[in-house]
């Protein structure tokens, strides 16, 4: 990373992936599904990716972030319990949540009260930062599909020292988005923020069927997928809403981990209420009827929201604190020490 003086400066902007040259010097993003067609010198709706002089340009290899978590903040429950993952993140996001906690950073470019924060990205120095905390590299806050430059640069090197590369993502990619990325992914958590379309694009401003059909594509690529859902007021709040999601996630894969997240007031819905415990127990509950293996809460429900059961016995086979692992009783190909059941998840 370089000093300040990025954040003065404003951004800087390179050549980026997936632009379509087009008639009169137009461009076409195929990052996403918003799928901008940009004049010269326009810019997307992310706000971070533009055409200048007939290519598609990014001002995404950069970031605002950079700390040392635990794996399991992401949150990641089937992922290496235990381990620490170094976090960055790029400005912008393809989405507009109005309760977005990170919307200082990832509102930028579509906030005109949002400030350019970040400073240019090194990725040599990002891993080797990484094989010296023994971590891998994660890419959360703001939307690391917006950076697939810089994600692609990262894991080039990250993969030959034996550092895995995380997402925490909206999941709103391109199929062209997702075979760039996919081999080069160890593992994702995507937000599936709402039960249908109108709901989605009335919270996000985009379209929710593209985050399904990616985490369909990024499971066939081999990678790891764990869902998120924000109880948001309105959106994913209500026993029917949490339904029609846990039907929907159950229907892909009843194995797949789903992490049930308190809504906090922020941003544009500093006046909505936070979530309720009891509809956090509800919705594990909803998360259960539908056939969901493996439902999570991080905090609210104390150690059993949090811990991983076997489907098969009940032995706990996972124990987590808030942001830690306690134990661990699974082999290295995730056997249940009790009934030997295979639990999934990416556990070396």
């Amino acid at each position: 990373m370089t000093t300040a003086a990025d954040q003065r400066t404003g951004p800087r902007w390179q050549p980026g992936v997936l632009g379509v040259p087009g008639a009169g010097g137009k461009v076409t993003c195929l990052l996403c599904p918003h799928a901008c067609v940009l004049a010269e010198g326009q810019v997307g709706a992310c706000g971070v990716r533009r055409n200048r002089g007939g290519v598609l340009e990014t001002s995404t290899h950069a970031v605002t972030v950079v700390h040392l978590t635990n794996i399991e903040r992401k949150p990641f429950y089937h992922v290496r319990p235990g381990s620490r993952v170094l976090t960055i993140a790029g400005p912008g996001c393809t989405f507009r949540c109005r309760y977005c906690i990170n919307y200082s950073l990832s509102q930028y470019g579509q906030d005109d009260e949002v400030p350019w924060r970040a400073q240019a990205a090194d990725p040599a120095e990002i891993v080797r930062r990484a094989v010296e905390e023994d971590a891998g590299i994660g890419m959360s806050y703001t939307e690391p599909g917006l950076a697939i430059e810089l994600a692609v640069d990262i894991a080039r090197l990250a993969e030959p020292a034996g550092v895995k590369l995380l997402w925490k993502s909206n999941g709103f990619l391109t199929r062209k988005a997702v075979k760039h990325i996919a081999g080069h992914l160890h593992a994702v958590n995507i937000d599936v923020k709402a039960a249908d379309e109108e709901a989605h694009q009335r919270l996000t401003g985009a379209g929710l069927a593209p985050v399904l059909r990616a985490i369909e594509l990024l499971r066939d690529a081999g990678v790891w997928v764990e869902v998120s859902t924000p109880l948001v007021p309105g959106t994913a709040s209500e026993p029917g809403q949490l339904a029609r999601i846990a039907s929907t996630l159950a229907a892909i894969d009843p194995a797949m981990p789903w992490h049930l997240v308190r809504f906090t007031p922020e941003y544009r819905m500093r006046d909505c209420a936070p979530t309720a415990p009891r509809l956090l127990e509800e919705g594990r509950r909803i998360g259960f009827t539908a056939g969901l293996r493996y439902v999570y809460v991080e905090r609210a429900l104390g150690e059993q929201g949090r811990a991983t059961c076997c489907p098969a016995c009940g032995t706990t086979v996972v124990a987590r604190g808030v942001w830690s692992t306690h134990s661990v009783l699974l082999d290295d190909e995730g056997h249940c020490p009790g009934c030997a059941h295979p639990i999934p998840g990416r556990w070396k």
